[in-house]
């Protein structure tokens, strides 16, 4: 049985001292891929360096995260632009942060309009971060909702209305993480209202670690443990949702095992 972890930060300094283990880790525990998102410039080439490390497995993504969008967001997402290339599977980590500030809600919401323009120019699907935003978030994407290609609401946690709502967008699964685990979350009611084609599995990793490893760095290798999870709620096998997930995350990235033979000339 084999699994994809379609978020995780594997590029952070939080691997540094054990980037190889953590690898051999999550191979051991069935994930076949890993998605890493870019969440700033410089990023690019941490994200990057880290795939060349590891061919075939891990894949990157390309994109300014909200929480990194300031009044110099402009020239950032313009050096992005040159930057891309037919290695990233996807734009992202993109989307809209109100939780801790709205110091930059005007630019936020600049940046992401243009990231999701890219997604429609270029047919890459999104990756996107919402907090305390989901509001702004739908309004902008229903203006391209025609055009867009599809992608993943990473991290979800909401509720069956919110589901709803984000799942009106028909080329688009849920992301889900640890929080599903968790022994407050509502999540398990949840999911059996969600169609099972409708999700992915992540990580987050280094954060958001899932019962039973709560409290200690996420790796991709927990990923297993939302799978577990994922599929108890289902009422169905382990294999079944892997297989039902993993189908999910080809009709949306399109073909890892092709896209990761793509190199730079």
């Amino acid at each position: 049985m084999h699994f994809i972890d379609t978020h995780a930060h594997l590029d952070g300094t939080e691997f540094d001292a054990d980037r190889d283990e953590v690898v051999g880790r999550a191979r051991a525990a069935g994930v076949s891929h890993v998605l890493i998102p870019a969440i700033d410039l410089p990023s690019v080439g941490t994200v990057l360096a880290t795939c060349d490390r590891y061919p075939g497995f891990a894949h990157p993504m390309i994109g300014l995260h909200p929480e990194e969008v300031n009044g110099g967001y402009r020239e950032v997402l313009a050096s992005l632009r040159r930057l891309f290339s037919p290695r990233f599977v996807a734009i992202g980590e993109v989307g809209l942060d109100y939780y801790w500030s709205r110091e930059f809600e005007k630019e936020q919401l600049e940046a992401f309009e243009e990231q999701v323009r890219w997604s429609v120019e270029i047919r890459l699907p999104l990756m996107i971060h919402c907090r305390k935003a989901q509001n702004e978030m739908v309004a902008m994407l229903r203006r391209y909702e025609a055009d867009l290609p599809g992608g993943v609401f990473h991290c979800f946690t909401g509720n069956e209305r919110e589901a709803a709502e984000l799942l009106r967008f028909e080329r688009f699964a849920l992301g889900i993480g640890g929080v599903l685990t968790f022994k407050k979350s509502h999540l398990p009611e949840v999911l059996p209202h969600v169609p099972i084609d409708r999700i992915v599995l992540e990580t987050d990793s280094p954060y958001m670690a899932p019962v039973p490893m709560r409290g200690k760095r996420n790796e991709s290798a927990y990923v297993s443990y939302v799978l577990a999870k994922a599929a108890e709620c289902y009422g169905v096998s382990e294999d079944e949702l892997a297989e039902a997930t993993n189908a999910t995350v080809r009709r949306i990235f399109g073909p890892l095992d092709v896209k990761s033979l793509v190199k730079e000339t």
